[in-house]
């Protein structure tokens, strides 16, 4: 956990240089059937405790030995999880030490947004494999970095969009794609999900001293923080998170998404809504619209952080779905999530079901770090990037909105019939949460235009969409221009 040098920093901070550049790789391990690979666990506060679960599974062929987070109580919580798996570890703070490690070979990143795409560089050039949770990044720019990294290296990374695992999915979307209920119409991603109030802080975040905040903001700015708590609300906060769409909403997405067999990104968004009903310190929105112009046939996905109704608990649904993908298709629709899904006609009869299955998102990530074969992963970098991309792509278009009233962006959209749809139930769930719809205000985000080519904005808008793509790094924890 020893400081970091000013060679070090220097080093880091080159134009076009990652920290790792110089190293070389240890890519040439001949696995045998008995070698476990070593896995190092990096933010386990949440998600990651799972990674640890999952990699130190006996049997696996894999075992957990070390640990990084930036918090010394977290460190402390997965180091007693594993003693009672009789298993000791490394401990670190900081993952540039950890990477420094000789007998590793894979890491699990599951750390806040802002470090995801850094950490996964990092690891590349540290000749490590990785497995990177959702989203990969937390901007466009980071995710083609990681892309990039991933062929550079010619290392095995695996983002963690599970249902990419799923047999039944893969089935489903299969069947679809051949047509064997006409043409696909639509694909819509759902993420109804409670999210309640974060609060209002009396005054700035005090921060624990158990951790060390330089490492906890890296590549985001330091600032003072106003908000209660330090862990997990980061998620609604522009600097480290990407609101719930790109939270839970990047499984759904990423399903969507795959339902259209889209290998690219479009070429328009739009995104609307807002954060209404609680009043907080959090910045992103609880109820939020994106539409895009995939063709022949669109993407529309729809988040609901509130309740069905003013004092329930209960969350709504569409069409049995609150979580989850609805695809629809000339004869009938399919509704799924991570654990398969069913195929309807149209009469909302069940026409055919489609299970789970797939042993697993990390087994798979273990089977292509044994063979070297990129294509063995179910859920490559790649996919990771464009799913998580197209979720910045709507965050953009609802940043650079403005507020207009309900009506007025009803009759903007009124073209659009499956943006209508959704945003006319969206004022039903609104109202029924005790809304005057006459007395608010929503975002109405920009439309924007994309050049999938480039992965930049054009037109109309576009030097504000612009800026938003990348950001202003932090020295060290820098995204180098060239991996």
């Amino acid at each position: 956990m020893g400081r970091f040098s000013r060679r070090d920093f220097l080093k880091a901070s080159a134009a076009g240089a990652g920290l790792f550049s110089g190293i070389t790789i240890a890519g040439g391990r001949v696995w045998g059937a008995n070698d476990d690979i070593r896995v190092g666990i990096v933010g386990f506060n949440g998600k990651g405790k799972t990674h640890i679960d999952a990699f130190s599974q006996p049997g696996k062929g894999s075992r957990v030995v070390a640990l990084c987070d930036v918090d010394l109580e977290v460190i402390k919580s997965g180091e007693e999880m594993l003693k009672k798996k009789d298993l000791q570890v490394q401990s670190f703070q900081d993952i540039r030490k950890m990477l420094e490690m000789k007998d590793l070979d894979a890491i699990a990143i599951a750390t806040p947004n802002h470090w995801h795409s850094l950490g996964t560089i990092w690891g590349c050039q540290a000749g490590k494999d990785v497995y990177v949770e959702k989203p990969c990044s937390h901007n466009i720019f980071e995710g083609r970095k990681c892309v990039e990294a991933a062929e550079k290296y010619k290392r095995i990374v695996q983002h963690g969009t599970q249902s990419r695992s799923s047999e039944g999915l893969r089935e489903a979307f299969k069947l679809m794609q051949e047509g064997r209920w006409g043409k696909i119409l639509w694909s819509r991603g759902l993420c109804y999900k409670p999210r309640g109030s974060i609060g209002k802080a009396d005054g700035p975040l005090q921060i624990p001293a158990t951790v060390d905040i330089d490492l906890w903001f890296g590549p985001a700015p330091r600032k003072e923080l106003r908000r209660k708590r330090l862990h997990y609300d980061w998620h609604w906060f522009w600097d480290t998170g990407n609101a719930d769409i790109g939270n839970q909403g990047v499984h759904e997405m990423d399903m969507a998404r795959w339902s259209l067999q889209q290998d690219a990104l479009p070429e328009t968004v739009i995104s609307l809504g807002g954060r209404f009903v609680v009043d907080d310190d959090a910045e992103v929105p609880n109820t939020q619209l994106a539409f895009y112009d995939y063709q022949p046939a669109p993407l529309i996905f729809e988040v609901r952080g509130l309740p069905m109704k003013a004092g329930m608990k209960a969350m709504d649904h569409y069409r049995e779905a609150q979580i989850g993908v609805v695809v629809q298709c000339e004869g009938g629709y399919f509704v799924g999530g991570s654990g398969g899904g069913k195929f309807y006609d149209k009469e909302h009869k069940e026409v055919q079901k489609f299970g789970g299955g797939g042993g697993g998102h990390q087994n798979n990530f273990l089977k292509a770090v044994r063979s070297r074969k990129p294509e063995d992963e179910k859920a490559p970098i790649l996919d990771g990037h464009r799913s998580s991309a197209i979720i910045h792509m709507a965050n953009i278009s609802y940043r650079v909105g403005q507020e207009k009233s309900f009506d007025e962006v009803r009759e903007a959209i009124r073209g659009n019939p499956e943006l209508l749809d959704a945003y006319e139930r969206m004022l039903k769930h609104l109202e029924a949460n005790g809304m005057n719809l006459k007395e608010s205000k929503v975002t109405s985000g920009a439309v924007l235009k994309f050049d999938p080519k480039t992965e930049r904005f054009t037109g109309e808008f576009s030097e504000q969409a612009n800026k938003l793509v990348s950001r202003d790094y932090r020295p060290p924890f820098v995204v180098p221009e060239t991996v």
